[in-house]
């Protein structure tokens, strides 16, 4: 399971103060806190989840882990039934900026489609309080993403078996800049994201404002072993391209693609290392590209 993140960061924490919009901390790992009230939740379970506390200190168990002894038989959770919810008051601040990133909210989920890797999250943070001030249920079909309104629902399928999920999104993360989202144990194991830690999958946004028969379908697995790509960069001269190519082949990071691309209008050289052979290789990857000096890339699933 992938090391999350605990640090908070002040100046989130200031601009949630003086924004206005209320937001408050999710839980930790890979995700921050957006703000920080006084005061202290108490939860069941017999612990108390104090908000005020930073994230390093907030958990009973310094990492995250699976349920212990025999958890309740996951086959007859029933997913949830996307409908039109208000937004939440908390956890919807835009932008907000986490470890030096800025992230907008969408409006909706509407449109929204986006592939890459998913990793999930477990009994560190049951029982404490989302992003939304829901309190978050390992057991129930949610998620967290980075730009999704909150709540929102969406479809997440599993690329590498065809397995989907319909999911409520009402939390934030996770930070990690290579993953899209990150699934409640329940949804992981649901599509086979669980075990191994990460997955491949494709997410896409529901509008429950549009009648059923235009929800959207699980996402047709064209070959069964869809590659991960490091998208390094998108470069309107061709010899910027070339030079960035040339140093990661001498890098010796794997193939480089240099392949053209129009991006709004906008013809492009798109530098691409892959695919590679995994989440673990593609993390190992991203990490020597940045310390090459180059900006972190995208990861892009095809």
């Amino acid at each position: 399971m992938k090391r999350r993140y605990a640090a908070a960061v002040l100046a989130a924490v200031l601009l949630a103060g003086c924004s206005g919009t209320k937001t408050r901390p999710s839980h930790g790992g890979a995700r921050q806190q957006q703000g920080r009230p006084a005061a202290s939740s108490a939860q069941g379970g017999g612990f108390s989840d104090d908000l005020s506390r930073p994230q390093s200190s907030r958990y009973r168990d310094g990492a995250d882990s699976v349920p212990g002894g025999a958890p309740p038989d996951l086959s007859k959770l029933v997913e949830p039934v996307p409908k039109v919810e208000p937004r939440s008051l908390y956890g919807n601040k835009s932008p907000y900026t986490v470890l030096g990133q800025t992230y907008q909210v969408l409006p909706s989920a509407r449109g929204y489609d986006e592939r890459g890797i998913a990793s999930f999250y477990g009994n560190k943070f049951h029982g404490y309080k989302t992003s939304s001030l829901e309190t978050y249920d390992m057991y129930a079909f949610t998620a967290a993403s980075k730009t999704l309104p909150l709540p929102s629902y969406a479809r997440v399928t599993n690329l590498q078996n065809g397995k989907s999920v319909i999911v409520r999104v009402n939390d934030r993360g996770p930070f990690h800049q290579d993953r899209v989202i990150d699934l409640s144990y329940a949804a992981a194991v649901k599509i086979g994201i669980w075990p191994k830690g990460t997955g491949l999958v494709e997410v896409r946004g529901i509008d429950p404002g549009q009648p059923m028969p235009e929800l959207p379908p699980p996402a047709v697995v064209t070959n069964g072993h869809p590659g991960i790509y490091l998208q390094v960069g998108a470069f309107s001269d061709a010899d910027n391209a070339e030079r960035v190519a040339a140093r990661l082949r001498q890098a010796g990071l794997g193939t480089v693609q240099v392949t053209d691309a129009d991006i709004n209008g906008r013809h492009v050289r798109r530098v691409r290392v892959g695919p590679l052979a995994d989440v673990d290789s593609a993390d190992r990857a991203s990490a020597r590209i940045e310390g090459m000096g180059l900006p972190r890339p995208q990861v892009a699933v095809d």
